[in-house]
């Protein structure tokens, strides 16, 4: 490891204990930091697998009651059925903190279905088989677990990136300044140890002379 270039003085020593006391208490908060996270994101990767799977398979269903309502409707019907919705959704998107990260927050917004019948429903029953209700019905279940899991994707990306990051954090402390720190720190207290042992020498020297000199 390269040692820092500096001059080998008690002043600067002072100043490197003083720096590598900082950089060891910013390795461990960092690296209680990353540790945090990591568990975060492992439970984040479990509840993200959870929704897809969930997502998929009532996405499936979906297009399955879809497929079975326009195989018995004509395609003009379900063009008119569904050309005016009776319900309107908005998204919300705002952001949360989760360990130091902005995160996404989506909430879903919705408008009360009409009070007249229908239920949400765009047509009236007698426009269109069950079929096409059941996949009215569960399109509309499963947009709410469609925004959570993007949230919750987009959330596990970012955290992977501060983690990543974080960790070249962590790595530059521990492996290169520290280590550096210290060399440079045993390099200026040897010497220190060195240049006041040649002062004693001189000292213990000089006293010599003077004591044959006084002889």
């Amino acid at each position: 490891m390269t040692r820092l270039n500096v001059n080998p003085t008690r002043m600067e020593m002072k100043k490197l204990k003083a720096r590598l006391s900082t950089a060891t208490r910013g390795h461990k908060l960092l690296k209680d930091k990353s540790d945090e996270m990591i568990r975060r994101f492992s439970v984040l990767i479990k509840e993200n697998k959870k929704l897809r799977d969930e997502v998929e398979r009532e996405l499936s269903d979906c297009l399955r009651e879809f497929a079975l309502a326009r195989s018995v409707s004509s395609v003009p019907a379900l063009e008119k059925a569904f050309s005016m919705p009776a319900v309107s959704v908005k998204a919300e998107y705002g952001v949360t903190n989760v360990m130091g990260v902005e995160v996404p927050a989506i909430t879903l917004l919705r408008t009360d279905p009409p009070a007249d019948g229908g239920e949400g429903l765009p047509y009236s029953y007698a426009e269109l088989t069950s079929e096409a209700d059941y996949s009215v019905e569960k399109i509309g279940k499963v947009l709410e677990k469609l925004l959570k899991l993007a949230e919750v994707e987009k959330t596990v990306a970012m955290l992977s990136a501060e983690i990543e990051r974080n960790k070249r954090r962590v790595n530059a402390l521990e492996y290169v300044m520290i280590p550096q720190l210290e060399e440079t720190i045993a390099y200026i207290r040897s010497k220190l140890d060195e240049n006041e042992r040649a002062a004693t020498t001189r000292l213990m020297k000089v006293k010599s002379m003077l004591a044959e000199k006084n002889a």
